[in-house]
């Protein structure tokens, strides 16, 4: 089969179109002939090096996200049949080969039925950031409807997708953004403010729409200093969601607050190969919201092929995509 693979770790440059062997569909998995892919940030990290040893193989087929149909059904497999067009975030990592290819083969429990009324690009568009931001705001923390919940980075990946379910679980929701462009996008979603945190400080932004008294729940997606900026923003007993946790900090304000901290590993089921039924059943809820029109994806204007796969990733390592990136098959017509 075609695929746009890695022999080595490194720059955007290191993507080369080779022929690998087809996958053999086995039991539980369903073999995918895939019609688009997206592009998250460990993706990137994983193709730079950074993270290679979540995927130790190599030559190695990267992208966890897929939207695809069902060419093969596994033994023991009842929820899907060929021809069905599915979506999940289901290798890319521990080995197991990604959606840079014509076709992949995928753990069923970590996929479902795409939304009907998507197309398979935007589709593509959803697992990752939806599990993450369904993880965060219903398993880690249950909000509830009234509480004020900020949400930072709101047109990225994850944000955006967590701005549209926080509105539909009743909460009153705020995000952080860096241009009115992205003001307008944040607002079309339903936030209530949306704060350029280019221009105002922490502490004038939660005594302007908090009254001083900080927000109930704060959902970092950007990791680093931000991070302290949220322990800032929180309230006392309130929660902070992390999906970038790996830096220093200092968490004496935070304590001082009594406040909770939480952190979300989207990816743990796929690495540990436990709990994976739990992603195929959110990804279904996602789909029925979606369809109901509750939920949709915000996908970067640019276009990019499979053979283009490297000038997507520069697009999002440049920190200038708006939405997500994604990428469509150049082996079948979408």
């Amino acid at each position: 089969m075609k695929t746009e693979a890695v022999k080595q770790y490194g720059d955007v440059s290191v993507f080369e179109s080779i022929d690998l062997p087809k996958p053999q569909v086995k039991p539980g998995y369903i073999l995918i002939r895939t019609a688009a892919t997206s592009v998250n940030p460990v993706d990137c990290k994983i193709r730079s090096g950074l993270y290679a040893s979540l995927m130790s193989t190599l030559p190695a087929i990267l992208h966890g996200d897929v939207a695809g149909t069902v060419e093969e059904v596994g033994a023991g497999i009842t929820k899907f049949k060929k021809g069905d067009e599915v979506y999940g975030c289901a290798g890319g990592v521990n080995g197991e080969p990604g959606a840079l290819s014509e076709f992949m083969l995928a753990d069923s429990r970590l996929m479902a039925i795409k939304p009907k009324s998507l197309s398979m690009a935007q589709a593509a568009a959803l697992p990752l950031v939806s599990i993450t931001a369904w993880e965060a705001l219903f398993e880690k923390i249950q909000i509830k409807p009234g509480q004020k919940v900020l949400i930072h980075a709101g047109t990225g990946g994850v944000g955006h997708i967590a701005i549209q379910l926080a509105k539909w679980a009743g909460a009153d929701v705020y995000t952080t953004i860096s241009s009115p462009e992205k003001a307008k996008i944040a607002k079309q979603f339903g936030v209530t403010a949306a704060i350029n945190y280019q221009e105002e400080a922490v502490a004038d932004y939660v005594q302007r729409l908090t009254g001083g008294k900080g927000f109930d729940v704060v959902f970092d997606t950007v990791g680093g200093d931000n991070l302290d900026k949220s322990f800032e923003a929180v309230a006392h007993y309130g929660n902070v969601i992390t999906i970038q946790g790996n830096s220093s900090h200092h968490l004496g304000g935070f304590y001082f607050k009594s406040a909770s901290l939480h952190a979300v590993l989207m990816l743990l089921p796929l690495l540990l190969n436990q709990n994976r039924e739990r992603h195929g059943k959110i990804l279904a809820q996602i789909a029925n919201l979606v369809d109901e029109g509750v939920l949709k994806p915000l996908i970067d204007a640019n276009q990019f092929s499979y053979s283009e796969v490297g000038k997507a990733h520069a697009l999002l390592e440049s920190g200038k995509a708006l939405g997500k990136v994604v990428v469509q098959s150049d082996y079948m017509v979408i």
